[in-house]
């Protein structure tokens, strides 16, 4: 029979480290460049007459400004290059004096030139040439684009609304616009020291120089930014506009960027726009995701039961919302009523009550954090989490204009996170209403994730829904069905795809299920099965294809009448169709009801699991409550039968699947979890290895059970948002790869570790359903390594595992030029056996404690979190 334990959470051992062996770069040199290189005299030529041309255009363009009394741009012209998708856009800064405004696809970067004459530049040219030092770089610089429209640039930076109305702005209707400006100049902060074993007055005299050079930086970088602000506050003043925000990110290094809310008048934005050499992305202010807001006749249900409070030193739970009713009986007891703060101006902090109608909104997103999708109503409760009220939406859902939500979030997430209960886990159910962008990452996710990195926080966001109708180009699922559009075929449209801020690569992002077939009145459900999406629940894949959402939950379903043209709606009588959710009282109504559906409503069931997790490892990394989360995640059971395209189109409509709270949060007989005892620290070029002793008897050659893999890497790097792709995104990069069948450990080590020795190469690789390939796992053009949330999973033959299970985690460049800068993570690791034939979990950890044992290592050192 199994043993009686605490089934505590087992410890992945780091058994090696080092540089990284990696496979072959992704982008190898084009025959473009290579003709360039083999023919210089004609490149520099071709690219020598591109120069004269942009110059004498503006030339001319400041000439005309200076005549008709314009206000002034200041020294930088714009500039549209196509280079070697291999070159790194930083050497453009390095070898030629450009400043990186924004990188782009398709090999095309945005620069600017402070000088005009683009002089030094044509040295760099004559250069080449002759072959001298310092100008290589000008055969991976295929193309100065010579467009004098400007269309080229424009419909880069511009939202596709903006961009069509381009050739109407000449009057003077106003425009309110978030405008998004570099301000990256040649800043680069120096190397942070490392105390190793100086002597505490030279360490000292370093880390004072390092904090002296810091402020340096930032001195540099205020002054550019005054300057930038300078010339825009010129076209401000000379169109007669107005700044309604600014927001700039806050980190230990300089910001690559700040963005300014503007109302102009439509020739003065259009001015700007042509004009401005910095300005890298202008998008309109997106409106908020307004709740469904059915309207139905509820039943009065009194609530019978005693609600005890949370312990004092309960997890605390931030709900960024509407606020919350929070005297309602269902909630009162758990309200830490003195962090309660409204942020909408022109109103009382105190102001915190949620006055949405039909039921409110951040009332019913608290009740989801508190009880999920099953409401008590007698009995004794002991309640688990302190909910804190963080109001930022009105009485109609909407947040103003004069809120930038980026700078928002951070003043939310710093007001609650640095008060006395040091705050970690924030629920954010607010989204736009449009689909996001995908070739930069917004301003409002890019913030959500320098905050999270910077503060460790974990923030548990909605990925939005579509509407149940909505004209061009909001369409709602009526227009959809009704357009030749059937579900679930629609989730593959533009207009379904997540919305901001829902890409944000450190938000756990949540989509909804439905709980399956129903069927009455002429009404029936979208979804047929149980885990099958939610008609209204937006889809991925994330922005640069990464995987969102990364997990779902029962947010409800719309339902549709038969026939070719179908009524879209949520019938009242359909309640087993809709959660169960706490509701505002304050404009009547029930305590409770199934009265209502959205994503917004499945994150907050998320975040319950979330707060479980840090009840029970109050120490650990916010890293590491995502991980276990995803890693909880499970698909549908029908999932197993679909072709490889079925499963293509899941994943990006339920991510990894359902987690589960005790899966997350436990471990079994049958199912056993490792995890990273600490957040790990890894650096770019290194490579951690981690091994998993296999007990004899679950390998044994006369075992045939089935056992599921799961591996889960969570990580944190310092973002930028000028810059394209993950690779460019982050300041360093992560992912993962495992040893395959018949794969020693020091063969696995040869693999993945350099050395001066040629890598050992042995087994199969196991069936991972992902894979970092697109092309090798089973569910195609989908990779794992995008995003900084890696799962993947396998059912693997026990008698089939090696002796040791084996991961490297691996660390690779991104924008960052530091060698020394860092990515934080944390690794989770689960083996279960699907059919309980064989209880595992003792010989896991008896032979992990004699792995410890063999190498030495101590019980401080194999601490875990139980």
């Amino acid at each position: 029979m199994p043993g009686s334990h605490d089934f505590e959470y087992l410890t992945l051992i780091r058994r090696e480290e080092g540089p990284a062996r990696y496979g072959q770069p992704r982008f190898r040199e084009s025959d473009q460049t290579r003709a360039n290189r083999d023919d210089r005299p004609k490149h520099s030529a071709h690219l020598g007459s591109q120069v004269s041309a942009v110059t004498s255009f503006w030339n001319g363009e400041r000439q005309k400004r200076e005549y008709n009394n314009l206000p002034p741009v200041g020294e930088g012209i714009p500039l549209l290059l196509q280079i070697d998708e291999s070159y790194d856009v930083d050497s453009l800064r390095h070898y030629f004096q450009f400043e990186v405004v924004s990188e782009q696809d398709d090999g095309f970067v945005i620069v600017a030139s402070e000088d005009r004459s683009l002089a030094f530049f044509q040295q760099k040219l004559s250069d080449f040439v002759g072959s001298i030092t310092g100008s290589a770089g000008i055969a991976k610089i295929h193309e100065l684009e010579t467009d004098f429209t400007q269309e080229d640039r424009l419909k880069r930076i511009l939202s596709d609304t903006l961009f069509a109305e381009l050739p109407k702005l000449d009057g003077d209707a106003p425009y309110i616009v978030d405008i998004s400006i570099s301000c990256q100049g040649n800043i680069e902060l120096p190397k942070k020291p490392k105390r190793g074993r100086m002597l505490d007055k030279t360490w000292a005299k370093k880390e004072a120089e390092w904090s002296e050079a810091r402020a340096r930086a930032y001195e540099h970088w205020d002054e550019l930014k005054d300057e930038r602000m300078e010339t825009i506050q010129e076209f401000i003043t000379f169109y007669k506009g107005e700044i309604l925000g600014d927001a700039a990110p806050n980190s230990d290094a300089p910001p690559d960027y700040f963005e300014l809310r503007l109302r102009l008048p439509a020739r003065g934005l259009k001015d700007l726009l042509l004009n401005h050499p910095y300005i890298f992305e202008v998008v309109e202010p997106e409106d908020i995701e307004l709740p469904q807001g059915h309207t139905r006749q509820l039943e009065d249900i009194a609530a019978q039961l005693t609600l005890n409070p949370p312990a004092a030193d309960a997890p605390r739970v931030c709900v960024i919302d509407s606020g919350i009713q929070e005297e309602h009986i269902l909630l009162s007891q758990a309200i830490e009523k003195d962090a309660s703060y409204c942020f909408l101006p022109g109103i009382s902090p105190a102001d915190v009550a949620d006055y949405v109608v039909n039921g409110g909104h951040g009332t019913r997103v608290a009740g989801a954090v508190l009880y999920g999708n099953m409401i008590p109503d007698r009995g004794s409760i002991d309640l688990e989490t302190w909910i804190q009220n963080a109001r930022v939406l009105d009485d109609h859902c909407r947040m103003p204009v004069a809120l930038l939500p980026p700078a928002l979030i951070r003043e939310v997430v710093k007001h609650f996170h640095e008060g006395p209960s040091q705050t970690r886990i924030f629920n954010h159910s607010i989204n736009a209403d449009m689909p996001c962008r995908r070739r930069h990452m917004s301003a409002w996710a890019a913030e959500i994730d320098r905050l999270s990195n910077e503060y460790d926080i974990l923030v548990i966001q909605s990925i939005g829904n579509l509407a149940m109708t909505s004209p061009a180009p909001k369409l709602g699922v009526f227009e959809l069905v009704n357009g030749g559009k059937d579900y679930p075929d629609y989730f593959t449209e533009a207009c379904s795809r997540l919305a901001n801020p829902s890409q944000s690569f450190q938000a756990l992002t949540v989509g909804s299920v439905g709980h399956g077939a129903y069927e009455n009145g002429g009404w029936r459900s979208f979804s047929a099965r149980k885990g099958d999406p939610s008609a209204f629940s937006r889809a991925g894949l994330g922005i640069w294809n990464s995987i969102k959402p990364e997990v779902v939950e029962f947010g409800g379903d719309f339902l549709r009448t038969a026939g070719a043209s179908p009524s879209v709606s949520a019938p009242s009588h359909a309640k087993d169709c809709y959660p169960s959710l706490v509701r505002s009282t304050l404009g009547g109504g029930p305590a409770f009801d199934r009265d209502d559906i959205g994503t917004s409503f499945s994150a907050p069931m998320v975040t319950r699991i979330a707060s479980r997790l840090a009840a029970i490892l109050p120490e650990a990394s916010c890293l590491l409550y995502r991980a276990l989360i995803v890693q909880s995640a499970r698909w549908p059971d029908w999932a197993g039968a679909l072709r490889a395209e079925e499963k293509a189109a899941l994943i990006s409509r339920i991510g990894y699947g359902v987690p589960n709270i005790e899966v997350a949060t436990t471990n079994n007989d049958f199912r056993t979890t490792f995890i990273t005892n600490q957040e790990q620290e890894i650096k770019q070029g290194e490579c951690h290895i981690y091994q998993v002793p296999i007990p004899a008897s679950v390998r044994a050659a006369g075992s045939d059970y089935s056992i599921r893999v799961d591996v889960t890497l969570s990580y944190a790097a310092e973002p930028r948002r000028t810059r394209m792709g993950h690779r460019g995104y982050l300041s360093t990069w992560l992912d993962w790869l495992s040893n395959r069948r018949e794969e020693s450990l020091d063969s696995f080590i040869s693999r993945a570790v350099k050395d001066d020795e040629d890598a050992i190469r042995e087994g199969v690789s196991f069936p991972w359903m992902i894979h970092a390939r697109s092309s090798d796992g089973q569910v195609p053009n989908v990779r794992r390594n995008i995003g900084t949330l890696q799962k993947d999973w396998a059912i693997i033959r026990s008698n089939q595992l090696p002796q040791d299970f084996c991961i490297a985690v691996r660390g690779h460049k991104g924008w960052s030029t530091d060698p020394d800068n860092i990515a934080n993570y944390t690794l989770a690791v689960t083996f279960d056996i699907t059919g309980k034939e064989i209880a595992i979990y003792d010989p896991f950890r008896v032979a992990v404690e004699e792995l410890e044992a063999e190498l030495g290592i101590g019980e401080a050192e194999a601490e875990v979190f139980i």
